[in-house]
């Protein structure tokens, strides 16, 4: 029989853990607008447009400015009237820090979009192909276009993180290291799901968002899962967006945080692209 101390220690463990989960949740406060932004602290948010949980990004890009030199002023008998002056080279911040969603947007939340917005898509999405891959509300959203995806962050008020910020958070921290778990390709299963199963990564298709360890700053899935869409053009001809991150039918070498995926026109559809979304500070 289990003894009445037992039985306490249970009860006592029982409620620690809800202190801890309701702990958890009151870092996520829930916001509706820009301007609820402003001044939060909390790492954590709700988007209530779509429900998605976000993560505070550190961002923090910087640019160099290279140093000038201002000729010296003259008056019109020659006299001097200001010296020539140099102004030195200095880093000056171009990127502000912003919110990133947690996972990859759903299947779930691409419904509700497209029931909410009446967005249409140039072409109709194939749902007996989405399901094949990504069966539940809780799978990310694939077979979606560079156009789709930009039309659902602006329906969320969002939208689509560049490649700068893309490859900035899914080192989750982590400076010069290959993936965003680190170099050690051996515990990729752990963090990312890609070809084959093994370990933690049990899915031969897209796995169930966020049931992989997240980065640093808890970000799931920026490796694996599906590839996703950033807003920039590949390179400066503008035939090809970026993609990042690899896909559940990748290998290793996708999976690193600085590969860049192209040849993609932005109409392209495919089983393994989806996208998330961020949210500026404003």
């Amino acid at each position: 029989m289990i003894s009445n101390k037992s039985k306490i220690l249970a009860v006592l463990l029982m409620i620690v853990v809800a202190v801890l989960v309701c702990a958890e949740d009151a870092k996520e406060m829930v916001v509706a607008s820009a301007e609820e932004l402003k001044g939060i602290k909390t790492k954590k948010i709700i988007w209530k447009k779509d429900g998605a949980k976000m993560g505070r990004i550190p961002f923090a890009a910087f640019d160099i400015v290279p140093p000038k030199t201002v000729p010296a002023v003259y008056d019109k008998f020659g006299d001097l009237i200001k010296a020539e002056t140099i102004i030195p080279e200095k880093k000056v911040q171009v990127g502000e820090s912003f919110f990133m969603d947690a996972y990859e947007v759903t299947v779930g939340q691409f419904k509700k979009f497209l029931k909410s917005s009446g967005y249409e898509p140039d072409n109709p999405i194939n749902w007996n192909a989405v399901y094949e891959y990504s069966p539940t509300n809780n799978h990310p959203m694939i077979y979606v276009t560079w156009y789709d995806a930009t039309a659902y962050a602006k329906w969320a008020g969002k939208r689509l993180p560049t490649e700068t910020e893309w490859e900035f958070s899914a080192r989750g921290g982590l400076k010069g290291r290959e993936y965003p778990w680190g170099d050690d390709e051996s515990v990729a299963r752990d963090s990312a799901n890609f070809v084959g199963t093994l370990g933690r990564d049990q899915w031969n298709k897209t796995a169930p968002v966020g049931r992989l360890k997240p980065n640093g700053y808890g970000i799931h899935d920026m490796s694996g899962n599906v590839w996703e869409w950033c807003q920039d053009w590949y390179s400066s001809d503008q035939r090809y967006r970026v993609l990042r991150g690899g896909s559940w039918g990748s290998g290793t070498t996708d999976l690193r945080v600085a590969y860049r995926d192209f040849l993609n026109s932005p109409a392209l559809t495919y089983e393994f692209f989806g996208f998330r979304c961020v949210k500026d500070l404003e």
